[in-house]
């Protein structure tokens, strides 16, 4: 389990997050949702023990990071997979190459092992073994992104994942299958994980349970359908956006038009509205 205690943090004057408190049971998903600014991949950096809070503290299966040793923490580290924004591959290195980063730092030189791994993870995440050799810019973005969650999960088989803003910048299909990759690690491999976004349709889908900041506080806790039914004025804003491109795919639907995906907007089912074509499985391969 994760959890965050009343957790201040600052950067000189600025007040980045106040009084943030949340908690993720084992095996589920978790979704920090919120406008740019509002203080939730600071949240990831706290977690992995790159920044230390002013205030309060973080908990990882009961025992508190930010009182551990270095070495201790470098431990607790090793539990956690990051993806990170537009994915960070080394792109001086091969598809096999990043995957394998950490495995190559670890092993004693049989490059045999290391390639049947890396090939394994590579179709887990539903792309073709035979990548193994290509080098980053000659896949899509969304490949990309794969490439990026294989790396994380390969970098030891975490038991924890996170996911700073996994699909910014994808095609709505490509976004797709980014996030149907994340919820069947969570429901096939018991990942606790924890995604940081501001996009309503990717949050909806994935998260057992959402968390809205607003200038580095917390604004609601609960549910997809909960947070689709609150009626505060800061909610309504950030979701009208949302709502109202649910409102023009169904009336499209209604209309007889096409193009117009899932567009039911309570609970975890949610998707993308724009999100046109069957969706990717995983162990599919663009």
């Amino acid at each position: 389990m994760i959890q965050f205690r009343s957790v201040d943090f600052w950067i000189g004057e600025n007040h980045i997050l106040e009084n943030v408190t949340f908690s993720v049971p084992r095996g589920k998903t978790k979704v920090i949702l919120g406008p740019s600014g509002s203080g939730k991949s600071t949240i990831l950096r706290l977690l992995m023990g790159l920044w230390l809070p002013d205030s309060g503290s973080i908990l990882v299966d009961g025992e508190d990071i930010t009182q551990v040793t270095p070495e201790r923490l470098r431990e607790m580290r090793r539990r956690m997979g990051i993806v990170f924004q537009q994915g960070a591959l080394f792109d001086s290195m091969t598809v096999g190459e990043n995957i394998a980063y950490t495995l190559l730092e670890d092993s004693h030189g049989d490059e045999g092992e290391i390639e049947r791994v890396v090939r394994s993870y590579l179709s887990l995440v539903g792309l073709d073994p035979d990548l193994i050799d290509r080098m980053p810019d000659e896949l899509s973005g969304g490949m990309q992104r794969r490439v990026a969650i294989a790396r994380a999960l390969a970098a030891r088989d975490p038991n924890i994942l996170l996911y700073d803003e996994p699909t910014t910048g994808l095609d709505p299909q490509s976004a797709e299958r980014i996030t149907d990759l994340i919820v069947q690690l969570r429901d096939k491999m018991g990942k606790t994980s924890i995604m940081v976004t501001h996009d309503i349709a990717d949050a909806f889908k994935v998260g057992d349970r959402i968390t809205l900041l607003d200038k580095g506080a917390v604004v609601f806790e609960g549910t997809a359908p909960e947070l689709a039914a609150a009626q505060t004025p800061f909610i309504g804003e950030f979701l009208a956006p949302y709502r109202k491109a649910v409102s023009a795919a169904t009336r499209n639907v209604g209309a007889g038009g096409s193009g117009a995906g899932r567009p039911d907007a309570g609970g975890s089912g949610a998707g993308r509205p724009d999100a046109g074509g069957p969706q990717a499985r995983m162990g599919e391969t663009p």
